[in-house]
């Protein structure tokens, strides 16, 4: 897929692609994926699901029953060389989706980029830190300007930008969540600013602070 995207965008295509750095994902198991098939299709099988609620893996009787519930399941369905392969990739922006921020959700909402910066550039070396924060700051805005012009203030370090900065230590920053304690603060950030504005200070957060502006986009459906 990685070979097809770059192959697409030699020619000039304008194509783009992003990937976890995890190996695991995580939705909704009522969703539509899980409909007849899934196991085939996603080369997946119950033991690979993870009930959020419980950390239980599932069984075809425990999948049914959960299914007819609903409720948030974790995919481990990935393999870390998938991964690696992906965050190597200096065209693959590094995505972060959000699910509830509960213990047992997909420690991705609280790791995401610390993962990268700690895991993948740190000690695998896969990428270098500035390429991994282009792929995580740059990259992203510069997908979206066309859409939302608000983003060509996003993602750089410039006077008139948007003071959205994130200050951290290479050497220790790291993720700390796991699938069963769910979104955990990262180390080694010690402070977050939006709009010039801190909500992390020391590494902790600063209460009932507020400053970030909604984006809004210019498209219009046909």
């Amino acid at each position: 897929m990685l070979e097809m995207i770059a192959g697409a965008r030699k020619r000039g295509v304008d194509v783009t692609t992003e990937a976890y750095p995890y190996t695991a994902g995580s939705t909704f198991i009522e969703s539509a994926i899980f409909d007849d098939g899934w196991q085939q299709s996603m080369q997946s099988t119950y033991s690979d699901l993870q009930w959020q609620a419980t950390g239980e893996r599932l069984t075809k009787e425990t999948f049914e029953k959960y299914r007819k519930e609903g409720g948030i399941v974790i995919q481990h369905s990935m393999r870390p060389e998938w991964i690696k392969m992906a965050m190597a990739s200096p065209f693959v922006i590094v995505a972060s989706d959000t699910m509830p921020y509960a213990k047992g959700a997909h420690p991705r909402d609280g790791g995401t980029f610390s993962k990268v910066l700690g895991e993948y550039v740190r000690e695998m070396k896969v990428a270098t830190l500035p390429e991994a924060l282009r792929r995580m700051t740059l990259l992203p805005a510069q997908r979206l300007e066309a859409l939302a012009p608000q983003m060509k203030n996003k993602g750089r370090i410039k006077v008139g930008a948007d003071a959205d900065l994130t200050i951290f230590d290479p050497a220790t920053v790291i993720d700390t969540g796991t699938y069963e304690t769910g979104p955990q603060f990262s180390r080694g950030i010690s402070f977050v600013l939006v709009n010039g504005t801190p909500i992390i200070e020391q590494g902790k957060t600063v209460a009932n602070t507020f400053p970030g502006q909604p984006i809004r986009g210019t498209y219009q459906p046909r």
